[in-house]
């Protein structure tokens, strides 16, 4: 949870009941609870727009896809796991020979 782990966590909620007191301390917790699941409903609120407002091609859609990092990192990913296309072969083209000049057009230059 927010990278704290149990150590750093019991040493805010004993700098937390110092500071606060402990009889202020529960009203404290509930507000804090109040303002977690208010901001929680607000970020469901908002992809759930995000998705009604694309269309239906982008159903599964999460907030963490929006960032910039993850898409980078996503498309790379495709893009060294899918085989490179082969190149279109072209009629009439062959590489050069050693010591052979390109075809030169003097009418179009």
């Amino acid at each position: 949870m927010f990278g704290i782990g149990l150590g750093e966590a019991a040493v805010i909620a004993f700098v937390a009941i110092i500071v606060v007191g402990p009889e202020r301390l529960p009203m404290l917790a509930k507000q804090a609870g109040r303002m977690l699941r208010k901001a929680r409903t607000f970020a469901n609120a908002a992809r759930d727009e995000l998705r009604e407002e694309l269309g239906p091609e982008y159903a599964d859609l999460e907030l963490t896809d929006l960032d910039p990092r993850t898409i980078v990192r996503k498309h790379i990913i495709e893009a060294m796991e899918d085989p490179a296309p082969a190149a279109p072969k072209r009629r009439g083209l062959r590489p050069l020979a050693p010591g052979e000049l390109p075809p030169y057009d003097a009418d179009a230059t």
